[in-house]
């Protein structure tokens, strides 16, 4: 019981990084792909840009101590800071 109660608790205490509007259109984009060049080509950019931003998300989770050095890891993210729902999956 007291285990549950602290794992609520570190739940609720979670930092959600500073995304940019950009940041969360690509990482959103991303989640609901199956391919980096399919997002690259949706949002305009180089899938060498593409990799720049996901590389930045990532470093932002990891600065507020919430690594996502997965793509499940960062749909895991999204799904705990509320910016897709299990629906968009």
């Amino acid at each position: 019981m007291m285990a549950k109660k602290a794992q609520e608790a570190a739940q609720t205490a979670w930092t959600r990084p500073a995304l940019s509007a950009r940041e969360i259109e690509v990482l959103t984009s991303w989640i609901a792909s199956d391919s980096k060049t399919q997002v690259a080509n949706q949002l305009y950019m180089s899938i060498g840009t593409l990799n720049t931003h996901i590389t930045r998300i990532r470093g932002k989770y990891a600065a507020v101590g919430r690594s996502a050095n997965t793509k499940a890891a960062l749909v895991a993210r999204a799904l705990q800071d509320g910016l897709i729902e299990l629906e968009d999956l």
